[in-house]
């Protein structure tokens, strides 16, 4: 039987979360600081609830293992990618993810090669995104010295831009931003800096991960060469904004549908999909799917054709 599977959020009290993703989304957020919306996750920190159809009240991460042959039978073990919505209130710590090998060896997970489409920004905001050392002695003493303002890179972003951070990539986000992230099924961060903010629970500064930040960084940094292209499929754009051999773990497209557009899955395994704007209606087989902006769906392996109707913006992803 094709249908659509639909995912009930998980949400993750941050210290440097708010309340945007209430209003900006409509979502029902738990009392506190709510940084991250993990919108599509089989992560054991945070795995969803599968909300419609024959699978309902079962975990995605579950579904996974027991129904291989809805996700085209992969080869990974554990759910590969991870989508996240995230409201920076404050600034988020500078840090730095490691990458497969590290991350096997260390932490017994994935490595984090994330990426970001940048749904508001307040004018002026901006990133930390990569450093200025060009050895990693140099990278170690301007670290250990805490000579941020030398170190470390601002990069400018407005609403509707996309940045690609491969793992290794110095990064933060920083006040006045929400995205949608497109990640790496992978919860390991190295915190480099963190403005000595204090846990309100312990009472205590943050741990940081200096010896780790430094064995995996990327020295020197390089800004990857992205090739963002759009084409036209009726009245619908559709964006490719990251995709094989730039990326090797996921691609990444942005669909802006004007009346309707009709798909076929094509060779990919199974598509993750996130309205970031408006509503419209999904059919997939005989049904037929309200979604609008908040709503999260996988269109599975057993699903090969779709339609999708209305006036709404998808930031759609598949793994590699």
């Amino acid at each position: 039987m094709s249908e659509a599977i639909f995912l009930s959020p998980v949400f993750h009290e941050k210290i440097w979360g708010g309340r945007a993703l209430e209003k900006d989304f409509g979502y029902k957020l738990p009392q506190g600081k709510i940084g991250e919306c993990w919108a599509i996750s089989g992560h054991p920190h945070g795995t969803n609830t599968i909300s419609n159809g024959k699978y309902k009240g079962q975990l995605l991460s579950n579904i996974y293992i027991d129904h291989p042959e809805l996700f085209g039978k992969p080869n990974n073990k554990v759910f590969p990618l991870l989508i996240k919505f995230l409201d920076a209130e404050a600034s988020l710590s500078v840090q730095v993810h490691p990458d497969n090998a590290y991350a096997k060896k260390h932490e017994n997970e994935l490595g984090k090669t994330e990426c970001w489409y940048v749904l508001h920004a307040d004018e002026g905001a901006y990133l930390i995104y990569g450093h200025t050392a060009k050895t990693r002695e140099e990278l170690k003493v301007m670290i250990e010295t805490g000579n941020w303002d030398t170190l470390l890179k601002k990069k400018y972003v407005k609403t509707g831009d996309f940045v690609y951070v491969p793992s290794g990539t110095i990064h933060a986000l920083n006040k006045g931003i929400e995205v949608i992230e497109i990640q790496q099924s992978s919860d390991t961060t190295y915190r480099l800096y963190d403005y000595d903010r204090v846990e309100k629970k312990t009472g205590r500064k943050r741990e940081l991960h200096l010896q780790q930040s430094i064995e995996v960084t990327t020295v020197p940094f390089k800004t990857p060469t992205l090739n963002i292209e759009s084409k036209k499929i009726g009245s619908t754009t559709i964006t490719a904004l990251v995709e094989p051999p730039i990326s090797p773990y996921f691609s990444v497209y942005k669909w802006d549908i004007q009346s309707e557009l009709e798909m076929d899955r094509g060779t990919k395994p199974y598509i993750l999909a996130s309205v970031i704007n408006g509503k419209g209606k999904l059919e997939v087989a005989d049904k037929i799917y309200d979604i609008k902006k908040g709503t999260n769906f996988i269109l599975p392996n057993n699903v090969s054709k779709y339609k999708l109707t209305g006036d709404l913006s998808i930031i759609a992803s598949n793994p590699e």
